[in-house]
Formats: C-alpha cells, structure tokens, sequence
C-alpha cells in the first residue's frame, strides 16, 4: 500500500502540474456551467423557476386601463416586463404589441389584435404563449362578464370583480415525487461533471500511462522492488485522485458560481460521483493499456466520451428523448451516471432509488479494474 501511494501521489502531483489538465479541471467546466447553463435555461427556466422572462411591451403606457390590466396579468404570470419602443422593442426575444387605442374599441365593441412574437425556439415556448394567452382572455372574459352584469368596465369594476370570491376553485398540489425535467443549471452542472471526468481520465490519463510506456518510465518501476499490483493500484489511484479533485471542484463551483441547489441528498450525490469516477479510472487504465500511441489515447478517449455524454444525457435530459434512447441510455455508463444524478437531485429520491445505479459502477469498475490488471504492461 505504502508503494502504491506513492506512486499515485508523484503521478497526480505530476497532472496537476500540466497545463492542459489545469484548464481542463478548473476553467472549462465553469465556461461549459455558464454556456450549456444558460442555454438550455431558454429552454424552459429550469424546473423550479418557471417564469421570469422578459416580455417587452411597445409603446409605454399603451391601451388604456384594459391595456393596464392585462399587463397586471402579466406580471401575475410571473414575466418580467418591459417597456420599449423601437430598435429597443425589436431587439427583445418576447414582445406584445398592445393597440394603443385597446379600451376604446373594446368598449366601442370592435375587435382589437394583440400580438405576441417570439424569436428563437424553446421548450419552454408553448408555455410561454399559454400564459400570455391566459392573461389576456382573462382581461375578456371580465370585461364579458361586466357587460352581461350591465356594470360599465371601469379600473374601479375590474377591481371589484377581481375582489369577488370564486364559484370555482382549482387546487394544485404535488400527487406525489416530482417529475419535472431538469433543465438549465440543474440538468447542465451534473452533465458537464459527468462529460468531463470522463474525458479527463480517459484521454488525459490513458495518454499518461502511454507516454510512461514509451518514454521507458514504466521499465524503470519494473526494475524496482515494486511489484506489479501496487504499480497498477498506484496508477489507479492517480487516475482516481484527479477525478476526485474534478469532480469536488464542479461542486463547489457549481454551488458558489450558480446556486445549484444538490437536492435533500447531498452525501448520496457525493457517494455516487465517487463511483463514477472509480469507474472511469478503472477504464481509463485499462484503455491506456490497449492503444499503443499517444493519439490513440487522446482520440479515441475524446470520441468515446462525446459519443457517451450525447447518448447518456450528459447533453440534454434524457427524459426529452425517444423512449427507445431512454432505454439505450440505461444501457450506458454515463446514463447511469447521469440518471442517478437526476434521481437524487432533480427528483429528491431516497438512495435505495440509484441503488442499481451504483452497483452497475461498481460492477464496471470492477470488470475494467481487473481487465485492465490483466493486461498490465511496462513497454
């Protein structure tokens, strides 16, 4: 043990000494946090902030007093409006042009078009327009129902309808474990983990353990009185002390940088990251004992990973997908991964829920451990 240690400390201390491992590590998750992040946030807010998007409405304080309650409505919505005319109006993502003369023709009885444009596509961009549409056949069907009470619509009615109680009420409550797709931070953090420990060990680790081989590094263990399984014990160490650093530093980042909230089951998210990255090490060793070059190494490790993140979720939430790419991603390390992440962070479930997930880690831990001990070699 005491040899191993000491091998696996001189090879970490030697990786993070390397340029490329250090941005790697500590600068592109955080690039990858904020872009993959803000992206898929468009896509629908992310499942506990629906809301908060900036409408922009043309012309100021236009349509009169229905124009003023429908952007109350609005607000009740939970969008964030703005007033803008102009190249300031044009260039927002949501706009709503309310007529300028709303109340007069309403009261007039003419028909009035308020038009709501959106650029860009979203997940999220059906729901968006649910709510403007809400709001404003909430403003007509007050404005029908003062009418048939003979009441004139005035600021003062529309307030003493709204006062009124409800004959109908709809309760809406949780039936049970949230189902909400992960989006935003909550599906970008765990993914872009989960992506780049597995491309740090497998192309940056593999072509490590490459380059002690050619360079003649590994013959030199050889001639020492240390004996193979505390040579290969100590490389997987290294391996898996670097996808330990990696993957606490996503954390902290990802809870300092963007509030990323870790679910009820902080310690079960941690025991489970501790799996993956026993995994990938474990894989990585083995394959930096199957290729023989150094581009071998970095190629084949940078493909497998995107090939893997794409298909297991590590991109978009899996739950969007095909239900046959579903079922193809349980069937992938990195699905198992990430659906044990979604499970305890997204979902809030006990641990006995990602227990198959993390005996499916250590199932391949184990396997790619002992292939890759088999197939140890120095030159």
């Amino acid at each position: 043990m005491r040899d191993a240690l000491f091998i696996a400390r001189k090879d970490l201390k030697y990786m993070l000494k390397e340029r490329e491992t250090l941005l790697w590590t500590f600068v592109m998750p955080i690039l990858f946090f904020y872009f993959i992040g803000t992206v898929t946030g468009g896509f629908g807010g992310g499942p506990t902030a629906l809301g908060g998007e900036q409408l922009a409405v043309e012309g100021g304080e236009r349509g009169g007093f229905l124009g003023a309650e429908l952007r109350r409505r609005l607000e009740a919505e939970k969008f964030e409006l703005v007033e803008a005319e102009g190249e300031e109006y044009a260039a927002h993502r949501r706009r709503l042009e309310v007529p300028a003369d709303l109340t007069e023709r309403a009261l007039a009885g003419q028909v009035s078009t308020v038009h709501y444009r959106r650029r860009g596509e979203s997940l999220g961009g059906d729901y968006e327009q649910v709510r403007v549409a809400k709001a404003t056949y909430g403003v007509l069907a007050d404005l029908a129902v003062l009418q048939e009470e003979g009441v004139e619509p005035t600021p003062a009615s529309f307030e003493e309808l709204r006062a009124r109680p409800r004959a109908l009420e709809l309760l809406v409550q949780p039936a049970g474990e949230r189902l909400a797709i992960p989006t935003g931070f909550d599906q970008a953090i765990p993914g872009i983990m989960v992506m780049f420990t597995m491309s740090i060990l497998l192309s940056g680790g593999a072509t490590m353990l490459v380059t002690g081989r050619t360079q003649g590094l590994l013959r030199r263990l050889a001639s020492t009185p240390i004996t193979r399984g505390s040579i290969v014990f100590g490389k997987w160490l290294a391996q898996m002390g670097l996808g330990l650093v990696q993957l606490a530093f996503g954390m902290i980042a990802g809870t300092v940088l963007f509030s990323m909230d870790w679910g009820p089951r902080p310690a079960a998210v941690m025991g489970l990251l501790v799996l993956w990255a026993a995994f990938n090490a474990s894989l990585s060793l083995l394959m930096g004992n199957l290729v023989r070059s150094e581009a071998q190494a970095a190629g084949i490790g940078t493909l497998a990973t995107m090939v893997l993140a794409a298909l297991g979720g590590c991109w978009w939430p899996i739950e969007i997908t095909p239900q046959w790419m579903q079922n193809l991603a349980m069937a992938l390390p990195t699905g198992w991964a990430m659906d044990g992440m979604h499970r305890l962070v997204s979902f809030g479930q006990p641990v006995a829920a990602v227990a198959l997930n993390g005996a499916l880690l250590i199932a391949g831990a184990l396997v790619a451990g002992w292939f890759a001990a088999r197939r140890f070699r120095y030159q």
